[in-house]
Parts: C-alpha cells; sequence; structure tokens
C-alpha cells in the first residue's frame, strides 16, 4: 500500500475505516457509493475525475505514485472509485481509489481462499518465523511454506515477486496466511499427471540439471526427475558427470525407460546420436593413418580417442621398434594429438588396434644389409643372462651371444665372470632372422676351430693334462685346451669300477690323462688315467730292478722290499 506517512496508530485506524467503509459499501454499493470513472486531468496534486455525475470528483494525486514513486495515471485512464466525501466551497466530490482497491484486494483475497487459486506477492521482509509479504494487504508466510525443500538462505528470498496460495484468512482481524510451498506442491501435482499422461519411452524432452552424483544426473522433466547414468551422459570417455554438465543446465534427453507405477524415468543424452561404432570400419579401414588423442596412459600401453565415443589401444609393443620400451609415458603424453596406423578392429567388443611404429623406418629392413652374415660388429654389452649376453648395435635391436657360442670351450663358467655390462666387444654375425626379430652373434667364431689341425699337436701316447667338465655314468669328460674336450671312459678309471666317478672327481678338478685315439672329423679324442697309472707302475718295477739286479723273481723283489722297511724301522724306533 502507499506510504503516505501516517504513524501505526492512525494507519491502524484507516484500515479499520476502510474494512467498515467495505462492509457499509458492500451493503450499498447499488446506492452508488463506488462508481467509475475517467481521469479528466490532472491539476498539481489534485487528479479531477468524471464520474458521470452532475458534479465532478477530485483525488489526490498521491493515491496514484506506486511504490517505486512512479506516478501511474493519465489523461483518459479508466478509475474506479469510492465517494467519500463533497467539497463545500466548489461542490465537487471527495473520491478515493485506495479506498476501492483496498475493497477489491479483500475480495481477491477471499475469492482466492474459497476457489483455491493463486495469489501474487512481493516478500518485503524477515520477520519472526517467517516473511511479510504485500499481496495488497500485509500477509504473513511460515518459513516451512516458503519452498518444497528445506530454506538455506532465507535472506534470498526478501525483494521476489512469487505466487502464493491463501491458507488462513481473518478479514476482521486483517489477518491473512499464505504458503508459496503448497502452490509448489500443487503445480509439481499437475506437471507429474501430465507428464505420466503424456510420456513415452524414445521421446525427446527437454529438462534441466537439478542434482549431480558421482554415478549420474537428476534430470528435472517438469514435475518429475529422470535420471541421466553417467554411462548415458556420451559415447566417449567420462569419469564423471561434472566433466559435462553443471547444476542448472538446460539438456535434450531421450526417454529410455518410463514407469508410471514405480514413477522412475530414465534418460539418454548420448543415444540421441547414433553408436559411433556402428560404421567404425567404413571410417577407419586398417592399414590407414588417423589422428587421435592421448587419453590414457597405462603400463601395456596408451588409449587414444579417435572422435567421441571411439577409442583404440596402442600397445607398447607398437610404439617404437626398441623392445626395451617399458613406459609409455617417456613416449607421448596425455592430451598430445599425435598419428598413427590402424592395424586391426574388432566391431563386436568395440576394440581398435593402433601402431605408431608402423610410420617409422624399420631397423630390421636395413640391418641384413648394414650387417650381413659374416661381418664382424662392435658393440656395448647391454645385458648379462644365464643363457648368453646381449649386445647393442643400435636402433633399438641388440644382437644375442648365445652360451655356446661365447668361447670354444665347454668349461661351465659364468660368462659374467669374463665380461661385464657396459664393455665393448667384436662378435661375428652368423643369423639373422626379422620375422622372429633375432639377431645371433658369436665371439668363438672370431677365432678358428680349435679341433682343425689337432693331430698336428697330439698323437697316440701324449700324455696331456686337463679340467673336468662334466661326469656322466659312462665316464668323465676332460678339456684338455680351449675347446678341446675329450673322453675317459669308465673302463679307464681304475678306482671307478663299478662306482659314479662322482664319488671320486668334481667338476674343474686337474686330471692327467693318456692320448689313446684322436678322431678329428668327428671332433673325438679317448683318453686313459689307468693307462699312465700303468706306466708309472711299469717305470717303478725297471727302477726295482735297475736297484736289486741279483733279484730274479717276483718272490725276491717284495722280499727285498720287506727287510728294506725293517732296517728302516730299526734305525728309526721312534717313528
Amino acid at each position: 500500500m502507499l506510504d503516505t506517512g501516517e504513524t501505526g496508530v492512525q494507519k491502524e485506524k484507516t484500515q479499520e475505516e476502510m474494512r467498515a467503509l467495505y462492509e457499509t459499501s458492500m451493503k450499498s454499493l447499488q446506492d452508488g457509493n463506488i462508481l467509475k470513472g475517467k481521469i479528466l486531468n490532472i491539476n498539481g496534486d489534485t487528479v479531477i475525475v468524471d464520474v458521470g455525475l452532475k458534479s465532478e470528483g477530485k483525488i489526490s494525486i498521491n493515491e496514484f505514485i506506486s511504490k517505486s514513486g512512479e506516478q501511474r495515471v493519465q489523461a483518459g485512464d479508466a478509475v474506479e472509485v469510492m465517494i467519500v466525501g463533497r467539497e463545500r466551497e466548489f461542490g465537487l466530490l471527495l473520491l478515493s481509489k485506495q479506498r476501492v482497491d483496498f475493497i477489491r484486494t479483500w475480495q481477491k483475497i477471499n475469492k482466492s481462499f474459497e476457489e483455491g487459486t493463486h495469489v501474487d506477492g512481493d516478500i518485503v521482509s524477515e520477520v519472526k518465523g517467517g516473511f511479510s509479504v504485500d499481496i495488497g494487504v500485509n500477509a504473513f508466510l511460515p518459513i516451512s511454506q516458503v519452498d518444497i525443500k528445506p530454506v538455506k538462505n532465507a535472506s534470498s528470498f526478501v525483494g521476489r515477486h512469487l505466487r502464493f496460495k491463501v491458507i488462513k484468512v481473518n478479514q476482521r482481524k486483517g489477518n491473512v496466511i499464505v504458503s508459496r510451498r503448497t502452490f509448489m506442491e500443487e503445480e509439481r501435482d499437475k506437471k507429474k499427471s501430465e507428464f505420466w499422461k503424456n510420456t513415452k519411452k524414445d521421446q525427446v524432452l527437454y529438462g534441466f540439471v537439478r542434482n549431480i552424483t558421482d554415478y549420474g544426473v537428476f534430470i528435472d522433466l517438469g514435475g518429475v526427475d529422470g535420471f541421466l547414468y553417467l554411462n548415458e551422459i556420451t559415447w566417449g570417455r567420462i569419469t564423471h558427470p561434472k566433466e559435462y554438465l553443471r547444476v542448472g543446465d538446460e539438456v535434450k534427453v531421450k526417454v529410455l525407460e518410463a514407469d508410471a507405477e514405480k514413477e522412475k524415468v530414465s534418460v539418454s543424452i548420448k543415444q540421441l546420436k547414433p553408436d559411433p561404432w556402428l560404421k567404425v570400419e567404413e571410417r577407419y579401414p586398417i592399414e590407414e593413418k588417423v589422428k587421435g588423442k592421448i587419453v590414457g596412459i597405462v603400463d601395456y600401453g596408451v588409449f587414444v580417442e579417435l572422435e567421441q565415443g571411439v577409442e583404440g589401444l596402442l600397445h607398447i609393443s607398437e610404439m617404437s621398434w626398441d623392445r626395451r620400451i617399458k613406459n609409455p609415458g617417456k613416449i607421448v603424453k596425455k592430451g598430445e594429438w599425435i598419428e598413427l596406423v590402424v592395424l586391426g578392429i574388432d566391431k563386436e567388443k568395440k576394440r581398435i588396434s593402433l601402431g605408431l611404429k608402423q610410420l617409422l623406418p624399420d631397423p630390421w629392413d636395413e640391418l641384413a644389409q648394414e650387417y650381413p652374415v659374416g661381418s664382424i660388429i662392435e658393440g656395448k654389452v647391454k645385458n648379462i643372462t644365464d643363457f648368453g649376453m646381449f649386445i647393442g648395435i643400435g636402433n633399438g635391436i641388440d644382437g644375442l651371444v648365445h652360451m655356446s657360442e661365447v668361447s670354444w670351450s665347454r668349461r661351465k663358467k659364468a660368462v659374467s665372470d669374463t665380461y661385464k655390462k657396459g664393455a665393448m666387444l667384436e662378435a661375428l654375425v652368423i643369423n639373422i632372422d626379422k620375422g622372429q626379430k633375432k639377431f645371433s652373434l658369436s665371439i668363438k667364431q672370431l677365432n678358428e676351430d680349435p679341433w682343425t689341425g689337432l693331430t698336428s699337436r697330439y698323437h697316440v701316447g701324449d700324455i696331456a693334462d686337463g679340467y673336468i667338465t662334466s661326469l656322466t655314468d659312462f665316464g668323465i669328460f676332460v678339456e684338455i685346451e680351449n675347446g678341446i674336450e675329450g673322453l675317459i671312459h669308465i673302463s679307464e678309471v681304475d678306482e671307478a669300477k663299478g662306482k659314479h666317478p662322482s664319488e671320486f672327481f668334481k667338476i674343474d678338478d686337474k686330471v692327467r690323462a693318456m692320448v689313446l685315439n684322436i678322431d678329428e672329423r668327428n671332433k673325438r679324442i679317448g683318453l686313459s688315467i689307468k693307462a699312465i697309472k700303468k706306466i708309472e707302475d711299469d717305470r717303478t718295477m725297471e727302477t726295482y730292478t735297475r736297484e736289486e739286479g741279483s733279484l730274479s723273481t717276483l718272490g725276491d723283489f717284495f722280499e727285498q722290499a720287506i727287510k728294506k722297511d725293517n732296517a728302516e724301522t730299526t734305525e728309526n724306533p721312534g717313528e
């Protein structure tokens, strides 16, 4: 209402007078207390009104000034007024527009209460327990009736123009209680009813994002919330809905399921577009070059987004010709765009295999030309294993020197005892297998096969020293020089009769043996320990025979040996 500067007592008195006038006018409306008129002109602070009687009327301009101070009246306007008196000097009728507005306001409030229609009003201020609302008269809005959900910030409602339902009226006392919540609930129920009546599967709707969770989004579809699951937001990669949506966003969705009984609706954004995998083979032919964005890096490779909803895997084995690459993150970075080659497509499993190294020269293509079989290479020892060692020659290629190709020797010595990681070595190229990516090298073949010319170095009957390399049931293998291994058959070892050689010998023991036979072609040489022992025994007999020339029999030899032993015992009794 217009603030005329009246005190609280005066205002209350004025309201009581207006209510009394309202009741009187309602009884005598037929008598013309409330009239319809037309603004003739405005003279200063007075508005002249033609009410169709002999005498014109006048109204204070203050009754036409809004709360914001704006004058809302001009000549020709229609106006409804109440006669409140007559001017004595000129006989003009004294009129009031506000008193008619007051009456009409209460009529509207009563009608709204009786019929359940809404009223509009402005929330003026916070008061104890709620708000003061201007709906033409001051009404009370309890805090519990402001919204469907609990109010967190009450001050945010002050100054807002909203709609309400009148839930209680006492015109005599001038009390009115309104509810916004009731109005909202009724509107919501209407919208729900319309929604379930009209909504069907596959229908396209518009809504607003109401709430976001880790697993999906609640969409306000107009009285009903539809749920948008995380995996229905996009065909592409997504870890949280906030990557694509914000509360309040307007979205277009497709209804996947609408269950009126359970009041559940599931919707989708991504299904407004066709599945990108349907024609993926047409867009990404095998062996074609494509561009993609790195969206994920794992230990075994890289995930590349070719388009929204279509990702391929660049396996670590397809990133470089260098097999030693163990960390994909050292080659590419997340968010980077790269060019790749399509290697394969599994449409059913929605998988695309991609390659990067295929865009680079294959070092194996040039290997045979640069290092043909029989050539000598020089490289650094990259790794030493139980089965040999790897020598790097660059371009991510390592050659393997197998244990059997390190030395002609067959003694079981560890490669690490002779060679160290990082050392530079020369080796002979003995094989290149591009398909299996194998590059075989040899160190021992840089030297001549020690079996060549063996018969010029060893003859039957020669005595040779060597080291035991192997012990078997049938004999002992002995290396008599680097790469030359001979066999002492079990029958050529006196001590081993009926027993295993391991009971008398061990690997790397040094032994002396006689050469019995040589087969250079088949790389075999027979040795004997027993033959040496026999020779030594024969030589001992010859020595004794020369020293004791009078001995003619073996019995005489033993008798003489016993006497000699007794004599030594007599000379040294304390021993």
